[in-house]
């Protein structure tokens, strides 16, 4: 299992939250998503043999927030 914490700049509200917690939660493989919105950061647990951190990036990129 890893733990991840990223940077995700372009969150503002609620929505932001739900959209980034919704669209990788569903992912499979992660385990746990958290957005502390006030620190523009998402703490990610995940299992690396069933998905890759590059693959998480894009999924909130596809949202429209980006992961600096």
């Amino acid at each position: 299992m890893q733990n991840v914490t990223l940077n995700v700049q372009g969150m503002s509200c609620g929505h932001c939250v739900k959209a980034v917690e919704g669209s990788v939660g569903e992912l499979e493989g992660v385990n746990q998503v958290t957005v502390k919105l006030a620190e523009a950061l998402v703490d990610i647990s995940y299992n690396d043999s069933q998905i890759s951190l590059d693959k998480i990036k894009e999924t909130i990129e596809d949202q429209g927030y980006e992961v600096v």
